[in-house]
This record gives C-alpha cells, structure tokens and sequence, in this order.
C-alpha cells in the first residue's frame, strides 16, 4: 500500500533523531550536511529504519533542495 510522508529534515545537527509528529509526519535531524544529497540519503536511511521497511521502498519526489520533503512509502 502506497502513501506519503512529510518531513521537515534539520541537516548538520550534532546527532541524528527522528520524532514522529503525526500518522504521517515526521520530523529529522540528522549530522549529514545539506550538500549533494548527503542529507536526504541519510534521512531516507532513518525513516526506513524507523518504518521497518528497506530504503528502496522510500522515494523522495519532492523537496529534494528544501528542508520540507514528500517521501513516496511503496
């Protein structure tokens, strides 16, 4: 079953955290810098830790400049 998640991401924190905000928002903080997509992969990588699923099944389709993101869960 398909469905979205918002995520607000803070990257180049001290330590990575992930708060759940919602059914399907998240909010998360992660040490990777906002350069070269370092951030989003290792917010993709937190979230699919925290859903149980494998991060192929997370897709990122928007957002991928800004600090708000839509993740796409298949």
């Amino acid at each position: 079953m398909e469905s979205y998640l918002k995520v607000k991401v803070h990257a180049g924190e001290k330590k990575n955290r992930l708060e759940q905000k919602g059914p399907d928002s998240y909010e998360i903080w992660v040490k990777a810098p906002a350069e070269q997509g370092r951030a989003n992969e290792a917010v993709r990588t937190l979230l699919a830790q925290h859903l149980g699923v494998a991060e192929n099944k997370l897709s990122l389709i928007k957002g991928a400049t800004s600090p708000a993101k839509i993740f796409l869960k298949r």
